[in-house]
């Protein structure tokens, strides 16, 4: 029997809010640098084949660009519509980790099941909550909607690496929280990372400076490494939260705020002006 050919998927970017009033300082762990300006821009990610979609994160509502100070562009649901998503009829979304900004709005996909790691829910609802500074980036109503889509049986636990399509494959990085995951999506220009906040800038990752939210330092080093591995190139890791990431990549014709994973990049010069070359020498075993 001959295999079909895997599928060379459309990945796109779509940003959802901002916020200007970022510093460096805030971007790096152990930052001794002159404290620029550094904003950080919120994504979800789509992921499409034909009729097949994989929905990446879900975002936050307006109430919460309210509440934690976030600049709102419009809702993650009103992003995917301007590419012919219509989240009521998505069926598979994956929550890269259950901070606020990547699991807000679970209740705008009433048809999926939701692809979570089992360390991310034991992380969220564990002892580790117990400390303040870990509780932050999570709200209580986001994880108590997914312990909800839990006994609604549309929780899909998995334990390490999986494949859901052909072509697309989660993998476990951890670090910034224990259960952080990111996706690999096979493209017309290769293997693509959505590293999520496995790497939330070019800078972060190419430099290996880590951010200061994080669970195990090294495991974000670890995972920087690992990221590395898993694409085709530096400039086939798509970072969470890097704004370069729209004047990087081709853009919807009317909508400047969706980006075109897919598409060869626009340039090679990285957001600080080091060359997109990968920081470190990365073994084959570091993808598996």
């Amino acid at each position: 029997m001959v295999s079909e050919p895997t599928p060379n998927y459309e990945v796109f970017a779509l940003r959802y809010a901002v916020q200007h009033d970022r510093t460096a300082r805030e971007n790096y762990l152990f930052y001794d640098g002159h404290d620029a300006p550094m904003p950080q821009d919120y994504f979800i990610w789509a992921i499409r084949a034909g009729e097949r979609v994989i929905v990446v994160d879900t975002g936050f509502a307006e109430d919460m660009a309210v509440k934690r100070k976030r600049t709102f562009l419009r809702t993650p649901v009103a992003a995917l519509a301007k590419i012919g998503i219509d989240a009521s009829s998505v069926r598979d979304v994956v929550i890269t980790h259950m901070h606020y900004d990547h699991a807000g709005n679970l209740g705008q996909f009433p048809r999926a099941v939701f692809h979570l790691q089992d360390s991310e829910m034991e992380y969220c609802t564990g002892r580790c909550m117990c400390h303040d500074l870990l509780r932050r980036p999570f709200e209580v109503e986001d994880v108590l909607s997914a312990v909800r889509h839990l006994y609604e049986g549309r929780i899909v636990f998995h334990d390490g690496d999986a494949e859901l399509l052909p072509g697309v494959t989660l993998h476990l990085i951890g670090g910034h929280t224990l259960g952080q995951q990111v996706v690999r999506v096979n493209t017309k220009r290769g293997q693509v990372v959505l590293a999520s906040d496995g790497a939330h800038y070019w800078s972060n990752i190419r430099e290996r400076k880590p951010f200061p939210l994080v669970a195990n330092v090294a495991l974000m080093l670890e995972g920087y490494a690992r990221i590395d591995a898993l694409a085709d190139g530096p400039d086939h890791v798509i970072p969470g939260h890097d704004p370069a990431v729209l004047s990087r990549f081709p853009t919807l014709p009317d909508d400047r705020d969706i980006a075109l994973l897919h598409e060869l990049p626009l340039n090679r010069e990285s957001p600080l002006g080091a060359d997109l070359k990968p920081a470190v020498e990365t073994s084959p075993e570091a993808v598996q």
